[in-house]
């Protein structure tokens, strides 16, 4: 066994050698710096070459306008958010561009044609201040719900300005709170007392970019007076303050120190602003609370004197008797047992998991989308003598479902229901019973009646089952033949539901095309194991998971290599360098967007070292040995046929760094490989800001798709 040990120890060092010498020979590095002339130049040389490619097809037009109707459509559903007795909403359209803040009655927004009040204008806003101000919401302080602290972003970025907003007067106030540009977390401590985290100056970042010192901020006082309460190290993701209150008056102050991008240790803040550690699982996340009652969702087993629940377990914590009792020690085997500091409201089965980003509080109630196989449904639990029981909310059976909006007083709530097919209904939860009354319905943005969904199974390299969605022609002949769009995500818990998309639609399958959406492991449809089934050291299996589903279409003669794209964005954009670099024979496009690439610096790139839990760490040889295997920037090689690829990316992209895709596309074009590279000059991570910038995205995104595989 020792010679064993040393001879793999051995291979481990040369691989991290190998890993280690990629990582430093790059000839591309200089792409990183964002805003230098020189790599401007490139950019505006590399858009010069490849948007008259697609912007100059015959199509475009066509499919720029047909995009812009869809995305500027003034029939669109207003994304109601419950702020004291008013319903509030964001609108953007072609006359409201940036878009403006308004709000009515519940009332009035039951009706088919409310009566909109404006509160803010942010075209007559940026327009007066000469910026290009984006929306990225506000948080109101309760329970009065009359000033808001307004989050603003200029041109998209996730750093924001934060400004204190009056309701009632509709205007910012004079004098107060005014926070400048930078990635903060902000809460309302008090009426006059801010808890937050920001840039509070040099040394005051973690190692991704985000703040990790929090400070109490009073009315009045420059940030330099701002009180101390915790800080975290630069190690460490970040720092993150919250305040949670229910409808009988109970708070707590808690803070998430962010350890990786899943693992949160909290701590409670007291009235004297001292902290104590809570010790709940590492990878919990809270939702609030009802009726004295922390609501937390589990991502892993936990264990508390003697008392066991399981990963993707909904809670209902007592959070002053685990605080008396955390510190306690474990009971002897004939001691009596402590009584359990949590209820358990849900505990998930196999393939039936709630989705951790749409769980709620209401006054009574906890309410949560469930997900059965990736069918959906929104349930409420309510607590009867101690226990939890579980009540589904009438609705369309196998859909994807979002919750939108929980009342701040009452136990109402909005959600959303739909289909590959069937479009977006707003619902409105009324009470506690299980009555949902449709409030609007979305028109059909295009043809479905010719379509079929069917929902299918690849089995991957390891023998898993990977469920897939199929959206075709009901009198699709299977020769092999059809141009087919492969999409799927695969990480950070995020799953890949079947949601009504009016732009895959309108620009895809009313043109005859297939569109495919996988099901791969690292994503959350069923719960915190499927997700890390795929971290780390097994990254690859997400990668297998969606290859499987390519060779199932393959063979199932839906279509072939000619005919079949892949399309990915974000961690998605990674699935797509993976897609080109360890398998270009079964494609013959891959939209690349937005993407993460250069696995062996990317946690050297804003904010990258925030995503060392999910990809690890390249600076520690053994796992620097198991991320450069499909490290795509890296792996492009000599001697290889790839597709021509469409790699695109935004120069104000604060998350997913620009270099990753300006690098690609430049070792590609050194290796005399075809390839297309656009970068959006504004614009943020998110998108969407502009209708019509957005409409040019989708247009291009689809030029080069028809080019590659309808042509």
């Amino acid at each position: 066994m020792r010679s064993f040990r040393l001879a793999a120890l051995a291979g481990l060092a040369l691989l991290a050698t190998a890993a280690g010498a990629m990582a430093q020979s790059d000839p591309f590095q200089w792409l990183e710096e964002v805003e230098s002339a020189k790599s401007l130049d490139w950019v505006r040389a590399q858009n010069a070459k490849s948007a008259p490619v697609l912007t100059g097809d015959r199509r475009y037009a066509a499919l720029q306008a047909e995009a812009l109707e869809v995305l500027s459509a003034k029939d669109r559903i207003p994304t109601p958010e419950f702020i004291g007795e008013a319903v509030y909403n964001f609108w953007q359209d072609g006359q409201h561009v940036r878009g403006i803040w308004r709000r009515t009655s519940l009332e009035s927004f039951r009706s088919a044609e409310p009566q909109w009040e404006t509160v803010l204008d942010l075209d007559a806003l940026s327009a007066a201040e000469k910026a290009n101000w984006i929306w990225k919401g506000a948080t109101c302080r309760s329970p009065g719900y009359d000033r808001c602290l307004v989050r603003l972003s200029n041109g998209g970025k996730d750093a924001v300005e934060v400004r204190e907003f009056d309701l009632g007067a509709r205007r910012f106030v004079a004098g107060g709170f005014r926070l400048p540009e930078g990635k903060q977390n902000i809460e309302w401590l008090d009426d006059d007392r801010l808890i937050l985290t920001r840039d509070w100056g040099p040394g005051s970042l973690t190692d991704s970019g985000y703040g990790r010192i929090i400070k109490v901020l009073g009315r009045g006082q420059p940030l330099t007076a701002a009180k101390t309460v915790f800080e975290g190290e630069t190690r460490h993701v970040s720092v993150s303050p919250d305040v949670v209150k229910d409808a009988k008056g109970n708070r707590l102050v808690l803070i998430g120190l962010g350890l990786d991008f899943f693992n949160t240790a909290w701590f409670l803040v007291d009235d004297q602003l001292k902290t104590q550690r809570l010790m709940l699982p590492t990878r919990s996340n809270m939702h609030g609370m009802v009726n004295g009652r922390l609501i937390v969702s589990l991502q892993q087993d936990w264990t508390w004197k003697g008392a066991a629940y399981k990963s993707g377990s909904l809670l209902a914590v007592d959070v002053p008797a685990m605080l008396t009792n955390q510190f306690a020690p474990q009971p002897r085997n004939r001691s009596p047992a402590p009584k359990p500091i949590a209820q358990v409201v849900f505990e998930p089965k196999d393939r039936i998991a709630l989705d951790r980003d749409q769980i709620g509080v209401t006054d009574n109630r906890v309410v949560a989308v469930l997900y059965n196989n990736v069918r959906g449904s929104l349930v409420s639990f309510n607590q009867t003598q101690g226990v939890w029981l579980m009540q589904r909310y009438l609705g369309a059976d196998n859909a994807a479902v979002s919750l939108v909006s929980t009342a701040d007083r009452g136990d109402d709530v909005f959600f959303t229901e739909e289909t590959f097919l069937t479009p977006t209904t707003l619902k409105l939860g009324v009470g506690a019973t299980p009555m949902a009354r449709p409030i609007k319905t979305l028109a059909p943005k295009f043809k479905a009646d010719d379509l079929i969904v069917e929902q299918k199974q690849a089995i991957s390299k390891d023998g898993t089952a990977i469920p897939y969605f199929l959206v075709r022609r009901k009198d699709l002949v299977m020769n092999g033949q059809a141009p087919t769009l492969l999409h799927a995500y695969g990480g950070f818990q995020l799953s890949k539901l079947p949601v009504y998309d009016p732009v895959v639609g309108k620009l895809w399958l009313e043109r005859g095309g297939v569109y495919v959406v996988a099901n791969i492991r690292g994503g959350g449809e069923f719960g915190p194991a499927w997700h890390e089934a795929a971290l780390k050291a097994n990254r690859q299996r997400s990668y297998d998971d969606y290859f499987a589903v390519a060779e199932a279409l393959i063979k199932d003669r839906v279509t072939s290599p000619r005919r079949l794209g892949a399309y990915g964005r974000s961690n998605g954009g990674l699935l797509m360098g993976v897609a080109l670099t360890q398998r270009p024979d079964l494609w013959n496009a891959v939209v690349v967007e937005s993407p993460l690439l250069d696995m062996l610096r990317y946690h050297k790139l804003p904010a990258g070292a925030s995503w060392i839990g999910e990809y690890g760490d390249p600076e520690k040889p053994e796992e620097a040995a198991w991320i450069a295997p499909y490290s795509p920037y890296q792996n492009l090689g000599p001697g290889v046929v790839y597709p021509m690829a469409y790699i695109t990316t935004s120069t104000k992209d604060d998350r997913v760094h620009p270099g990753h895709a300006r690098k690609f596309a430049a070792k590609l074009q050194s290796l005399g490989q075809p390839y297309l590279y656009y970068e959006n000059l504004d614009g943020g991570h998110a998108n969407g800001a502009d209708p019509r910038a957005n409409a040019k995205r989708w247009a291009m995104h689809y030029v080069y798709l028809t080019r590659q595989l309808m042509d």
